[in-house]
């Protein structure tokens, strides 16, 4: 039943989602910024300037590198700053499922539709995983339920929907985590290495697997010093250190490998070029000269990174390009970046800090311990004195994702662009819908209780509420509600005014943000 409603809601979200980015594309002059963007020489088509008019707010900004690179492939120097899985799958997609369209629309339009489908597709699919996640993690159905539905509302949303790789990335890191969980640790680490594939970030995966299985080795060691026999013993140990090694080097090779090969492919491509630049398009030399770009060219002296120590052509690019780097971003034009970044970062901050106020013992021991004494095995203080281990946000299980969002929201906050951090945790990491959920659950008390659910799944129930009114009466004060899908989210939403200080706020943020992303993103206005 929780499956279905999510996929309902997700699919709900993808279709105002592309019905509401034409709208403001349409109605909405674009501005004109300093962006990438290329020529489109391909020669038009009778359905090409349809295709543009419905779905071209999905092409702005970074969708553009995406865009070009699914067409033309690595043309020019930073490109090399977005990974290959996206336009990969792009270009196929767009030469295989719509290439019968080939003849009403040129390559770049059927790249478009290929975006469509695959983040409507993924979109729908991680709602789905991430509450499959929440599942073994929270040990909290209803927890993880109104996780994933929170995830439907997700602040970077339009990222989600846009040629970007957010909704890509954010499927095969929460597929990986899921796999680890379950103990299917090989599978993880490969589909891991698709996430590397995706986005640079996916190199952080790394710690999970050397987390989960040092856990389990430590779990396996102190079986073995229960009950064996001191020669039997040391044998046993010597046989667990080896297979953690074993596992954790061979693990860590497979997901950073495609970091390492899309580095040697660019350093091959400008450090060794074997091509001349007369064998790319005048147009796209034209744009080259214009902005400075480089491209491969066996005339030409190599480029200074080549030389360095460590010839990484993602980190050259991020340096010189984007100027991203230890509090560059620090100067007092980029508050409203800031600014924008805020309400993330403070979520983030949050939930590190009441679960480590919750469990400071468990934090300081890593969560490496068997869990069997009170007080070491994780708390929940809204059930103080029960013998039971803490479920839900404050999970033993929960400290690994702390540990994950934290190391990513201070490499955002001292490095990146910090507007980025919104699509940057939202695609990366779970415990953004975690925690907003478990607030949700806190500050709302119908919430914590099936009569929410059991009210919205029956649209005739005609029960009065202590605290608030349910959804299907809400929907009778007005018609245009009834296309809202019923669900414990819908409900809050349909009754604002009468939800705590806390829901409004947090609400108010994924709402503003996910319709204001449509607004300003769709038409080459700056965003997150």
């Amino acid at each position: 039943m929780d499956v279905g409603r999510v996929v309902k809601f997700a699919t709900f979200s993808r279709a105002l989602t592309l019905l509401l980015q034409a709208v403001f594309n349409s109605l909405i002059p674009d501005h004109v910024p300093d962006a990438f963007s290329p020529p489109h020489v391909a020669e038009p088509k009778c359905w090409d300037s349809l295709v543009e008019v419905i779905f071209g707010g999905l092409s702005r900004w970074d969708a553009e590198h995406f865009l070009f690179i699914a067409e033309r492939g690595y043309v020019y120097e930073h490109n090399f700053a977005f990974f290959p899985l996206l336009p990969l799958s792009l270009r196929a997609v767009a030469a295989t499922v719509f290439w019968p369209l080939g003849g009403l629309l040129n390559f770049r339009s059927r790249l478009l539709l290929s975006v469509v489908l695959i983040n409507s597709v993924l979109f729908v699919l991680n709602a789905v995983t991430l509450y499959s996640l929440g599942r073994l993690v929270l040990q909290d159905r209803r927890l993880a339920y109104y996780s994933s539905l929170l995830y439907c509302i997700t602040p970077a949303n339009v990222f989600m929907a846009a040629a970007y790789s957010e909704s890509l990335f954010a499927f095969l890191a929460f597929g990986a985590m899921w796999l680890l969980e379950k103990g299917q640790a090989l599978t993880s680490c490969f589909v891991f290495a698709l996430a590397t594939a995706t986005r640079s970030n996916g190199i952080v995966s790394v710690g999970f697997l050397l987390y989960i299985q040092f856990q389990r080795c430590i779990l396996q060691a102190r079986v073995v010093g229960r009950t064996a026999v001191k020669l039997t013993k040391f044998l046993s140990y010597a046989r667990i250190s080896f297979q953690f090694v074993l596992s954790a080097a061979v693990g860590t090779a497979v997901i950073l490998l495609p970091f390492g090969l899309f580095q040697y492919y660019g350093y091959v491509t400008f450090c060794k070029p074997t091509m001349k630049p007369e064998l790319i398009s005048n147009a796209l030399l034209e744009l080259s000269e214009k902005k400075g770009y480089r491209v491969p060219d066996m005339t030409r002296d190599s480029p200074s990174w080549c030389f360095h120590q460590y010839p990484l052509l993602y980190s050259y690019i991020q340096d010189v390009y984007w100027n991203v780097g230890f509090l560059r971003y620090y100067e007092l034009r980029q508050v409203p970046n800031f600014l924008l970044a805020l309400p993330v970062t403070v979520l983030g901050t949050a939930a590190a800090w009441q679960y480590c106020t919750a469990n400071p013992w468990f934090c300081l021991q890593l969560g490496l311990i068997d869990g069997k004494q009170k007080g070491q095995r994780g708390e929940n203080p809204d059930l103080k004195g029960s013998d039971k281990p803490a479920s839900g946000f404050y999970s033993p299980k929960v400290f690994v994702y702390l540990v994950h969002v934290t190391v990513l929201l201070a490499f955002g906050v001292f490095c990146m662009h910090i507007q980025v951090l919104t699509r940057f945790l939202a695609s990366s990491s779970p415990v953004l819908y975690w925690f907003s959920a478990h607030l949700l659950q806190k500050h709302e008390p119908f919430y914590s209780t099936d009569r929410v659910e059991k009210a919205a799944s029956s649209t005739q129930s005609h029960t009065r509420r202590a605290r608030l009114p349910t959804s299907s009466d809400a929907c009778k004060t007005g018609s245009e509600w009834r296309i809202l899908p019923q669900n414990p989210l819908a409900e809050l939403l349909l009754n604002w005014a009468q939800c705590s200080a806390v829901t409004r706020c947090l609400l108010g943020y994924f709402i503003s943000y996910w319709v204001l992303g449509l607004v300003l993103h769709c038409n080459w206005l700056p965003w997150t």
